[in-house]
């Protein structure tokens, strides 16, 4: 009697050892704890992650806010660079904070003047809510449940990266250290960095920014903003290789080692070197 070819795949599963069947051994992948918070009328996830070995001594540790990463956004990038930094002892080991963001330009972007924007974004301009919730309920949220050294770090690119800059103007004292990776500053015609060359800087803590190929209004908008800075600051003028679509991928690592140097004598060797420039109007100052 012939068997039918679905009827012996069947009976093959039946006649199985258990053992085989049983041999594959499964368990969840758990990489960090993401906490529910709500602002801007959206609840969305803080995702928290800790450096190896932060469960095995007291040792405390920096923390990196990274914005627009949300599971669907940028965390997983952003944290894989940040762990590569640690293998590589390019960066030092830190609590990475991912910020989901659910209406980027309402959280993220002040008010602007200009009818095409408004257009385009007519719910922008609320980045200042934004900001507080971050320093309101944000971090003491991380600090209370976490072991951290009492530094603070933010990051962000593109419309991100103009609210970093645009936090370091306004509450400087809020964070150690930003990175703001081809930031928006083109937006509003230019008024962050127009009303910035007008102010007499006060010193403020240490900047990554950077400019890819973007041209116009951001590019000329980032260039105002860093004749102007006369504070510590890496510029990454990086027109001829990067573009905005790719700045994160490229840049970031370079602005976790800059935030967060290890004193590594052999990154050099490698490679895994700075590339970047005070401002002239520092540089000028000293």
């Amino acid at each position: 009697m012939k068997i039918p070819a679905f009827a012996s795949v069947i009976l093959l599963l039946f006649v199985t050892p258990l053992h085989a069947r049983d041999a594959l051994r499964s368990e969840p992948l758990t990489i960090g704890t993401s906490h529910i918070l709500s602002t801007h009328d959206a609840e969305r996830r803080v995702n928290v992650v800790l450096p190896t070995g932060y469960g095995q001594d007291d040792q405390t540790y920096p923390m990196v806010l990274m914005l627009d990463a949300g599971l669907q956004q940028d965390f997983f990038l952003s944290l894989g660079i940040e762990r590569w930094n640690q293998l590589w002892q390019r960066s030092v080991p830190a609590i990475f904070v991912g910020i989901e963001t659910v209406d980027r330009q309402r959280e993220l972007l002040p008010p602007t003047s200009s009818e095409p924007e408004q257009k385009r974004f007519p719910t922008a301009g609320e980045s200042d809510g934004f900001r507080h919730w971050l320093s309101s309920e944000v971090l003491p949220l991380l600090r209370e449940h976490y072991r951290d050294d009492g530094r603070a770090f933010l990051l962000g690119e593109s419309a991100a990266g103009h609210f970093v800059v645009e936090t370091w103007i306004k509450t400087p004292e809020l964070f150690d250290g930003y990175a703001a990776l081809s930031p928006s500053m083109q937006w509003n015609g230019q008024a962050l960095s127009r009303n910035f060359a007008r102010e007499a800087e006060t010193d403020r803590p240490p900047l990554f920014i950077s400019l890819a190929d973007e041209g116009g209004d951001t590019e000329e908008g980032l260039l105002r903003f860093v004749s102007s800075v006369r504070s510590p600051m890496c510029y990454s003028d990086r027109r001829d290789d990067l573009v905005h679509a790719n700045t994160l991928h490229g840049l970031l690592p370079e602005a976790l080692q800059y935030l967060l140097p290890t004193g590594a004598d052999w990154l050099a060797e490698y490679g895994l070197v700075l590339r970047c420039q005070a401002s002239a109007a520092a540089e000028a100052s000293e």
